[in-house]
C-alpha cells in the first residue's frame, strides 16, 4: 500500500498543496512552525478520519476560511483508490471512498493502516489510563472490525447507563430492572472487548519485548501488564457489587472502560517513576515499532509510517536503529519531518535509500 498523491486546501496553515509522493521515503523539511507536522496530520486524517493532534474538526480549518479539504490517491496492489475528506463549518464532515460517501466513518478504519511516531508519544507514559486505552483501541481497530463495532456499542451503552444513573439521582428514584436491562448488554460487549484485548496482548508483548531488547542492547527488561477489573472477577459481579457506589457517583465506576496498560521496567518498577528519559524513549519507540510490525503481520503489507521530528528528539543510537530498518526495507512508505534541510537527506543518500525532499515554509510546500 502506498500514498501516491496528497492534496490539501485550507488545512491548518496550508492554503493549498498538491504533492506527488515517493513510494519509499518522503522528507518534509523546514523550521519549526512552518507546517511540516500538519502534512503528517493530513495523512493521518486520511487513515483515521480525524486529526492526531486536534479532535475538533472545525479547529483544523485554516484561520478565517470556511472549510478544508484533504484528498489522497492510494495504490493497493494493482488498484488505485481515492479518499476525500471535507470539513465545512456548521456542517457534517464528508468522507468518501472513490467518490462514494461512507454510511458510517467506522467503515473506513483499518483500510489504510498507519503508525505515527512523534514527541507527543510521551503522553502514553505521562498521562492517565485513557490515553493508553486509546492507543490499545486504535491499534486493535486497525485490523479487527468486530472489536471496533463492540467498542462503539459498549461506549453507547455506558453513556446510556451513566445518563440513567444521573437522571434517577436527580429525580430521587431508582429503577433496578431498567439498569439490569442495560447491564445485560453492557456485560456482553464488555466481555468480548476484554477477551480480545487479552488475546491481542499475548501476541503483541513478545514483539514489543524483542524491539526493546534490540534498541536497548539487552541492558534491562521491560514489560506491559494489562490491568483490568475483569481479570479477577466477572463483569456481572463487578457491576452488582459497585451498584450502590455507582448510584452515589452517578456514573459507572468499574468496567473495561477503566482498563489500563501498566508500563514496567526491570519487571517490577514503574517506567514513569524509575526509568531514565533514554529508557522511556526506547520503550516508546519499541511500542510503536511493535505496533507497526503487528499490523504488518495481520494485514500482510506494511502500514504507512509517519516520523515526526524524531531526529531532533532522539539520540544517535536510536535514530540509527530506525534508519537501518528503513535502509533494509523493513518499514515500507515513510514520511519524515526535520528542521535541518540537509541532515536527513544526506543520511538517506549515504544509506542509498530512495527518497524525495519537500521544503515547507509558511504552509507552502515545494519539491526540492
Amino acid at each position: 500500500m502506498f500514498l501516491n498523491h496528497l492534496s490539501l486546501i485550507n488545512f491548518k496553515n496550508c492554503t493549498e498543496a498538491s504533492l506527488q509522493l515517493n513510494q519509499a521515503v518522503n522528507c518534509f523539511l523546514g523550521n519549526n512552525g512552518e507546517g511540516k507536522t500538519n502534512l503528517l496530520d493530513a495523512i493521518y486524517y486520511l487513515s483515521y478520519t480525524k486529526s492526531y493532534f486536534n479532535a475538533i474538526d472545525s479547529q483544523n480549518i485554516k484561520f478565517s476560511e470556511p472549510f478544508f479539504v484533504i484528498q489522497g490517491e492510494y495504490s493497493i496492489g494493482n488498484e488505485n483508490v481515492n479518499i476525500y475528506c471535507g470539513v465545512k463549518k456548521g456542517t457534517k464532515k464528508q468522507f468518501k471512498f472513490n467518490k462514494k460517501n461512507y454510511t458510517k466513518l467506522a467503515e473506513h478504519i483499518g483500510k489504510f493502516p498507519l503508525v505515527i511516531i512523534t514527541p507527543y508519544d510521551s503522553n502514553l507514559i505521562l498521562e492517565g489510563s485513557e490515553t493508553r486505552r486509546k492507543f490499545l483501541d486504535s491499534l486493535l481497530s486497525q485490523f479487527n472490525k468486530e472489536y471496533l463495532d463492540n467498542l462503539m456499542a459498549y461506549n453507547k451503552l455506558l453513556a446510556q447507563r451513566n445518563a440513567t444513573l444521573k437522571q434517577m439521582a436527580e429525580r430521587q428514584t431508582f429503577n433496578q430492572d431498567f439498569i439490569e436491562v442495560i447491564d445485560i448488554q453492557l456485560i456482553e460487549k464488555g466481555n468480548l472487548i476484554h477477551r480480545e484485548r487479552k488475546l491481542f496482548l499475548e501476541e503483541f508483548i513478545p514483539i514489543f519485548n524483542r524491539f526493546y531488547s534490540d534498541i536497548s542492547k539487552d541492558h534491562e527488561q521491560v514489560n506491559l501488564i494489562y490491568n483490568s477489573s475483569l481479570n479477577s472477577d466477572s463483569f456481572e459481579n463487578i457491576l452488582k457489587v459497585n451498584l450502590n457506589k455507582d448510584r452515589a457517583l452517578t456514573y459507572t465506576s468499574k468496567g473495561i472502560h477503566k482498563d489500563d496498560l501498566d508500563f514496567r521496567i526491570m519487571n517490577d518498577y514503574s517506567l514513569k517513576k524509575f526509568a531514565s528519559q533514554g529508557q522511556q524513549k526506547s520503550f516508546l519507540i519499541a511500542l510503536k515499532l511493535a505496533q507497526f510490525e503487528y499490523i504488518k503481520q495481520k494485514k500482510g503489507f506494511p502500514p504507512i509510517l509517519l516520523l515526526d521530528d524524531i531526529f531532533d528528539k532522539l539520540d544517535e543510537n536510536r535514530v540509527n536503529y530506525i534508519l537501518q530498518m528503513i535502509a533494509n526495507n523493513k518499514l515500507g512508505q515513510t514520511f519524515i519531518t526535520d528542521t535541518s534541510l540537509t541532515k536527513t537527506p544526506e543520511i538517506l543518500s549515504n544509506l542509498n535509500v530512495n527518497h524525495q525532499v519537500f521544503k515547507v515554509e509558511k504552509g507552502a510546500v515545494h519539491l526540492v
